[in-house]
């Protein structure tokens, strides 16, 4: 938006020309899946940079870099930050034979497949993990404390992350 309160349209025109994946170096699944996009034909150019780096916060001083530890962040050249889901799609549209595969994602219909694929990730990578991670945001919930979000998503700091639909008060429920 313009400080006027008009849509910028300018943004849009905007070309991406490099992307810069953060990833968690200390990670088996992250340290993978880098290998993976290096070997991959590329449309847009991808910079594998390990998140919390002396390199990445000196480029991007203005990042929660212990987030970007917890979960995948990019940056675009033209100054966009994508983290999580979106950061994911953003890099799947990079890549020549993934690309149909993240404008599928990036619609509504595919949304919760990203996001369960994110999720998915993050409750593999807290399976493996020794204790907590030095660095991490200390946590001010009591022992056994849940998480739930309106579209059904419950986090439960034993199990992770599971999906349970929202209940419907008369019995007969939609589907998205």
């Amino acid at each position: 938006m313009t400080p006027d309160g008009n849509r910028d349209t300018a943004a849009a025109r905007v070309p991406v020309r490099g992307l810069t994946v953060l990833y968690d170096a200390d990670c088996g699944l992250c340290a993978f899946l880098r290998d993976w996009l290096v070997r991959q034909p590329q449309l847009v150019p991808l910079e594998l940079l390990p998140a919390g780096s002396a390199e990445a916060r000196r480029r991007y001083p203005g990042l929660d870099h212990r987030a970007t530890l917890d979960e995948v962040t990019v940056v675009a050249d033209t100054g966009h930050v994508y983290r999580a889901a979106a950061a994911w799609i953003v890099v799947l549209w990079a890549l020549r034979a993934q690309r149909p595969l993240a404008h599928r994602l990036a619609t509504p219909a595919g949304a919760p497949f990203a996001r369960g694929a994110v999720l998915a990730a993050a409750r593999w990578r807290a399976g493996r993990r020794p204790g907590p991670r030095p660095g991490a945001r200390p946590s001010a919930r009591p022992e056994g404390w849940t998480s739930a979000r309106a579209d059904g998503w419950v986090y439960h700091p034993d199990g992770g992350w599971t999906w349970a639909p929202p209940a419907c008060a008369d019995g007969a429920c939609g589907t998205r």
